[in-house]
């Protein structure tokens, strides 16, 4: 394979930037015609002849985390923000005006970021997975529920990355590296990507990054405004908003 193009524009109303910043595989792995199905706290995906689903880990009911917040927003308005992105995590029937709403009380709360990174990616390898749900657009001016199955993985005791696309028995594209964390800012490189096209094999093709090169502000970054064990809520370098719910598997 010669070279990777750029990646469709469906992959981030933020920024394809913030989730996949770098260029994408040939135009023959782009989709058409995808449309998601809901139904409860599934998230599905329709595509023709595929399905795949993320599961989350407390399918019956998602619960509000309690929260240390600083005077500037009450504890009150924070939680019942937290609510309305769980709510809209379990049924994808929210408002995306609600939730946009949700995501600005969150932004301005100025939460303890502490305990993010442990929650985010857990004390033990491979770490855990989130499900992208929702993006926003940069200073919150419209937004939309992503319409594909995306999930990364964050391992905190490796301080390892890995975003993928799954397309169930089309196939699958993920890409991995390395992120490095400082206060609430977690940078990261992509090293590979993994393209895996229906029964075949998967091919790796390695970036070229160098292994010694810590991760900066220099590099994409997302800024962590809120992480519990049910959602995490992060703007990404480009300035868009997004958030994601914890899932414990793909099944492909």
């Amino acid at each position: 394979m010669s070279s990777i193009t750029a990646l469709p524009h469906w992959l981030s109303a933020c920024s394809s930037r913030d989730f996949f910043p770098i260029r994408s595989p040939p135009a023959s792995l782009k989709l058409r015609n995808a449309t998601p199905l809901k139904e409860r706290s599934h998230y599905l995906v329709r595509f023709p002849r595929a399905r795949i689903r993320a599961i989350l880990d407390d399918e019956d009911q998602l619960s509000s985390t309690p929260l240390l917040v600083q005077d500037e927003n009450p504890k009150s308005e924070v939680d019942e923000s937290v609510k309305v992105l769980k709510n809209a995590a379990k049924t994808r029937k929210v408002a995306a005006g609600e939730v946009l709403s949700a995501l600005s009380v969150i932004e301005n709360a100025k939460l303890d970021p502490s305990g993010f990174l442990e929650t985010l990616g857990g004390t033990e390898s491979p770490g855990r997975t989130w499900m992208l749900i929702f993006t926003a657009e940069k200073q919150l001016k419209g937004g939309r529920y992503f319409p594909l199955t995306a999930v990364q993985r964050f391992d905190a005791l490796a301080k390892r990355i890995e975003n993928g696309v799954y397309l169930g028995p089309i196939g699958q594209l993920t890409f991995e590296g390395r992120f490095s964390w400082k206060k609430k800012i977690l940078a990261f490189i992509f090293e590979n990507i993994r393209i895996k096209v229906g029964p075949l094999e998967p091919l790796q093709i390695s970036l070229g990054k160098k292994e010694d090169k810590e991760p900066s502000t220099k590099d994409p970054f997302f800024i962590w405004f809120y992480v519990d064990e049910e959602i995490a809520v992060a703007r990404g370098r480009s300035g868009g908003t997004a958030f994601w719910c914890r899932c414990s598997r793909v099944n492909t």
